[in-house]
């Protein structure tokens, strides 16, 4: 015999948009970095995340070129790595944090920040190094991590205005 499949059954709703953006940034926190063959790169990675009243904004960014900024309310940018300018601003980025790991501190934990706080996570093959400040003293340079934070949005801004464009 069978039945009506009910659509509102929880097996087949379709993904709330944070239950999206949270199996995404499980994915990288969790990503182990020889599968992309990322084994010989002291620091393979950098996830930055800001805490705002309605959300959290995350942009990835990989040693490969892979870039993404995403949120936890729906939506975001993804391929940024296909486009030669947000692959220097990335770099870029990779650069700046390389030369600040010593002010970040090993951790484990992948708690999401709150309103108005940044953390700078690095994905190295020792673990994390995160560091955490509230935004404004990222943005306004009174952080030893704010030229990590510009170089951050240094590549947002390029994954927006190839957003803008299309």
């Amino acid at each position: 015999m069978f039945r009506r499949r009910d659509k509102n059954s929880p097996e087949n709703r379709p993904p709330s948009p944070a239950d999206v953006y949270l199996g995404l940034r499980n994915q990288i926190l969790t990503l182990d970095p020889t599968t992309l063959g990322f084994a010989g790169q002291p620091l393979w990675g950098c996830v930055m995340e800001t805490g705002y009243p309605n959300g959290v904004a995350t942009l990835v960014c990989l040693s490969d070129g892979t870039t993404s900024l995403y949120t936890s309310t729906g939506g975001g940018i993804i391929g940024g790595g296909a486009h030669e300018q947000v692959v220097r601003a990335n770099t870029g980025l990779l650069a700046t944090l390389s030369g600040r790991l010593n002010e970040m501190s090993a951790s484990t934990d992948d708690s999401l920040p709150g309103d108005g706080t940044t953390v700078i996570r690095a994905l190295t093959n020792a673990g994390q190094r995160v560091f955490s400040a509230p935004e404004n003293d990222l943005g306004e340079g009174k952080s030893v991590l704010s030229p990590v934070f510009h170089a951050a949005h240094a590549v947002i801004t390029e994954l927006r205005l190839i957003d803008e464009a299309r």
